[in-house]
């Protein structure tokens, strides 16, 4: 049995999977009340699958890009919680879990989390093997600097803002290969952070020591210096 956590963004998700099926789900817009709702949250969706946390078998997190706060409480607690368990925890990054719940498209994939100050992070993906392979390191961009990178057609999922989505319909009235992927699709949800996790588990029971793991900071002035 596996819990997986995400406080990466306002958006907060937990999910529980037992390695066939999603046990329990729960996505839900937190704001800046990580701290306040993730505790009770994780003893809601336990007790509520009929679940105690000695049934666990390990943990999934997701370690970044995103708020600096929100990241801090959820990997936190996930840290304590394999420490004091004795689980593995295995961390999946924001894009990586936003690409894993899209489907096959033929052309390529950009998901986006956001940075603040009306950026965001960017990750680019393509189709390979029967899942989506990143295409390299993760990059801050405004809108503006997105849309021209864009070499290719691709579809965008992931967090759009009112400025993310005038940018989007200019582009696309200019001609630009860009396609909105819908709503449910850009939501990021701890499901597939589970199932991305249990898969990276499986493969290496014994490679996620929780006290290696680490959140995944993109350097902006909303974040302190280590």
């Amino acid at each position: 049995m596996l819990l997986a956590i995400d406080t990466a963004t306002q958006m907060m998700s937990l999910a529980l999977f037992d390695g066939r099926a999603l046990l329990a789900e729960h996505t839900w817009h937190t704001g800046q009340n990580h701290g306040v709702q993730l505790a009770q949250m994780v003893q809601s969706i336990l007790g509520r699958a009929g679940v105690t946390t000695s049934a666990l078998t390990a943990l999934g997190v997701c370690t970044g890009p995103g708020s600096y706060s929100g990241l801090r409480v959820g990997v936190s607690l996930a840290k304590g919680l394999a420490s004091v368990h004795k689980l593995p925890l295995v961390g999946v990054t924001a894009l990586d879990v936003l690409a894993a719940g899209q489907p096959h498209f033929t052309d390529g994939l950009i998901v986006t989390v956001q940075a603040g100050r009306g950026r965001v992070v960017v990750g680019r993906y393509q189709w390979r093997k029967g899942r989506w392979v990143n295409r390299g390191e993760p990059k801050l961009m405004d809108w503006e600097m997105l849309i021209k990178s864009i070499d290719g057609p691709a579809h965008l999922s992931g967090e759009v803002n009112a400025d993310g989505f005038k940018a989007l319909a200019a582009a696309q009235e200019a001609g630009t290969p860009v396609t909105l992927v819908g709503a449910a699709h850009r939501l990021r949800r701890a499901g597939f952070l589970a199932q991305e996790a249990w898969e990276r588990y499986s493969a290496n029971p014994k490679g996620f020591e929780a006290a290696r793991l680490l959140p995944f900071y993109i350097k902006t002035q909303d974040v302190p210096e280590s």
